[in-house]
């Protein structure tokens, strides 16, 4: 009966309905800067290079601070805004935690 109780996630990987408990602890993964300081939803970040955008036309200057930055599926990648730039995904590798 205990088994009921449970909330259960479909899976569209598997495209089998899962404990949620076994889909989030299947789904935590680490994401770690250039440093390699573990990053989480809100962190603020420096840029530790000078990064041409594409599509902006402009560069965005070494030790640039981007602020509340959120996870993506990609451990290599992190989706933030930019003051100037919105939309913007960085990969961690150019990054440093603040």
């Amino acid at each position: 009966m205990a088994d009921q109780e449970e909330e259960w996630v479909y899976d569209e990987a598997s495209g089998e309905w899962r404990p949620a408990s076994e889909i989030t602890a299947a789904n935590t993964v680490e994401v770690r800067d250039a440093a390699g300081n573990l990053l989480a939803d809100g962190d603020s970040v420096v840029l530790v290079k000078d990064l041409k955008v594409k599509g902006a036309g402009q560069t965005l200057k070494q030790g640039a601070v981007i602020r509340s930055i959120r996870l993506t599926d990609n451990p290599d990648e992190i989706d933030c805004r930019h003051d100037t730039i919105k939309g913007l995904v960085l990969r961690t590798e150019f990054v440093r935690k603040r």
